[in-house]
Parts: structure tokens; C-alpha cells; sequence
């Protein structure tokens, strides 16, 4: 299947690598990105990685006249909307930035596809939806309650974009809810490299084991669960990338009953390993240890999150390839390639 798809924050840590994804399934993806949190050289390791050039359009989702630019005339079949703000931490002190992006960029992404008669759109959401759910496995059918700002932003763009569809029948959606990215590209090119300070676990880790950093902070040794670390469901990030893929695909093949022409799902690997475990199976990898501290939870965190996934096998054939082990070795193996 082929189809041109215009990918929103594409130069981010999910997006570079699903665009790798969508040119090898014979996609012709297009990144836009503010560079804000992204490398000025991912383009050039993207093609490296592809063997041609990486099209590139520099704007931010907030201008709504970028947006309805980069897709006039542009003949684009579909959008993946990765763009946003994913800091637990950083929404609980910057509301109202996270309400701009996360909100009001989704609201200029739409407007700009309903001008041009774009109708498919795969939404980068998160489990953080969820908040703290009650019982284990997650289904997408669990109650959300989400409990930080960021989760909340990304419940509130679900609820548009079904109000969106309501409105056109036509729209048709995939909305992703992600549990936790991890790993790098097999070549080693790319992998997660914010330019901002590095917030999530595997990143934080990999910068103790250089010595970039001096230690990580556990938020928290007394939670419910086995050694009273945080558990979460890691995904790899290739897997990941795979996942949209398959979900385009569904999005853009023939549907006769427009009840089942869009989809929500969690894509997950269903299983849940604690910080702790995470910080085992990376010094293990690296051979390096991993010191930490203690610090008090952070609001906004779950005890335990891993998915159930189902619903993504049954409606686009999407299971999870990689595990733990493979997760840390190769972040590991583009952290030192970085070198």
C-alpha cells in the first residue's frame, strides 16, 4: 500500500523512526516539525538510513496558517499527528503551554485538513488516559482518569477528534494509545535524542551510564508493587513505528460499514516490568552500573500500567517483536555510537 502522509513532529523520537517505517512499507511520508525538541541533523540520518532525501517542511502546529500552507496543494492522503508536550512533570507547571500545543495545535491540524480535504488521521495518544486503573491488563475499554495535565490534554484531543468524526462521517481515525517507548533504530543512527533535558527513564539511565549524569532519581520505593518500584509496559520503539504503519494501512483501505472504519487501540507489549528491573537489564547490557537515589512520588504517577493488547491483534494484526533485553541493547548500542 502507498499513500503520501504528512508527519506532524516527524523529527521526534516516534516519528523518525515511523517515517523509516512508512518508507520501507512504501509509504511517501513528508516530516513537519519545529525543531524545537528535535536534532537539526535528523534529516541527514534519515536518509542515510532510507537512501533518499528526507522531505522536510520547518513549522509549528501552533500557527494555523503553516499548517493550512504545508497542506495546500500538497496532495496528502493521511496525517500522523506525533507533534506535542509529553512531560508528566513539566504540564503540572506549564498548564497552559501543554493546552497550547497538545489542544490548540490538534484544533490548527484539523482545520487545516478539513480545508484540504484530508480525512484520515493516526493521533499519537497515551496511556496515560488511564490514570490509575483499577485492574490489570488495561483494555480500551477501562475507565480514563487521567491524573496530570498531560494526560489530560491527550483525553481531550480523543474526545475532539471523535466529536470531529461525528460531525464527517468521513474522517476516518486511528487513535494509538502508546504505554512506554524504549530502544533505537537497528542502525544505530537514531534513537531517543531530545535536544531539551532528557525526562524519561531509558534516556535518564543512559546518561548515568556514561557518567553525563551522576545518578537517577526512583520517585518513589513504596509503591504496591514487588519491589516497590513504579511498573510500566515498555514498548520498543521499531515495534512502535510498526504500529503505525499498520494502522494507515487500516485507515486507508475500503471500509463498507463506517462504524468499523476507524479504531482505538493500546499498542503495548502486556507485560509490566518495574524501574528497578529496567535498571537491571540496562547495567547488564552496558556493563555499567547505574546509580540512584530515592525521591519522593511525583503527582500524576500511576503504581502499575501495562496493556492489554487484543484489540490491536484482532484489528490490525500488531504484536509487540521485541523485549526488554533488546529494548536496552540497542539504546545502548545508539548511545554509544553517538560517542
Amino acid at each position: 500500500m502507498s499513500g503520501r502522509v504528512l508527519l506532524t513532529g516527524g523529527a521526534g523520537f516516534i516519528g523518525a523512526h515511523s517515517y523509516v517505517a512508512l518508507v520501507e512499507a512504501g509509504f511517501d511520508p513528508v516530516i513537519l516539525d519545529s525543531f524545537h525538541n528535535a536534532r537539526r541533523d535528523l534529516p541527514d540520518r534519515l536518509a542515510r538510513i532510507t537512501g533518499r532525501p528526507t522531505p522536510v517542511i520547518e513549522a509549528d502546529i501552533r500557527d494555523a496558517g503553516a499548517m493550512d500552507d504545508a497542506m495546500r496543494g500538497a496532495g496528502f492522503d493521511a496525517v500522523v499527528h506525533f507533534a506535542g508536550l509529553k512531560s508528566v512533570p513539566d504540564s503540572e507547571t506549564d498548564p497552559i503551554g501543554y493546552y497550547d500545543v497538545n489542544v490548540a495545535g490538534l484544533v490548527n491540524v484539523m482545520q487545516a485538513m478539513r480545508k484540504n480535504d484530508v480525512r484520515r488521521i493516526v493521533f499519537s495518544s497515551s496511556a496515560a488516559v488511564y490514570g490509575e486503573a483499577e485492574t490489570m491488563p488495561v483494555t480500551e475499554t477501562s475507565p480514563t482518569n487521567p491524573g496530570n495535565t498531560y494526560a489530560h490534554t491527550k483525553l481531550i484531543g480523543e474526545r475532539f477528534l471523535a466529536a470531529c468524526r461525528q460531525a464527517d462521517p468521513a474522517l476516518r481515525l486511528g487513535i494509538l494509545r502508546y504505554f512506554n517507548p524504549v530502544g533505537a533504530h537497528a542502525s544505530g543512527l537514531i534513537g531517543e535524542d531530545p535536544s531539551q533535558p532528557a525526562g524519561n527513564l531509558v534516556p535518564v539511565i543512559a546518561q548515568v551510564a556514561t557518567g553525563e549524569r551522576d545518578r537517577l532519581m526512583i520517585f518513589g520505593d513504596d509503591w504496591p508493587t514487588p519491589d516497590g518500584t513504579a511498573i510500566r509496559d515498555y514498548i520498543h520503539v521499531e515495534d512502535l513505528a510498526r504500529g503505525h504503519v499498520l494502522s494507515l494501512q487500516a485507515l486507508l483501505r475500503p471500509a463498507s460499514d463506517p462504524a468499523t472504519a476507524s479504531h482505538l487501540v493500546n499498542l503495548g507489549t502486556g507485560r509490566g516490568y518495574s524501574v528497578r528491573e529496567v535498571i537491571e537489564c540496562y547495567e547488564k547490557v552496558s556493563e555499567r552500573p547505574i546509580r540512584f537515589d530515592i525521591a519522593p512520588r511525583r503527582a500524576g504517577d500511576a503504581a502499575i500500567s501495562y496493556a492489554d493488547t487484543a484489540r490491536a491483534d484482532d484489528l490490525l494484526g500488531f504484536r509487540a517483536q521485541h523485549d526488554l533485553t533488546e529494548m536496552c541493547r540497542s539504546n545502548w548500542a545508539f548511545i554509544r555510537a553517538k560517542a
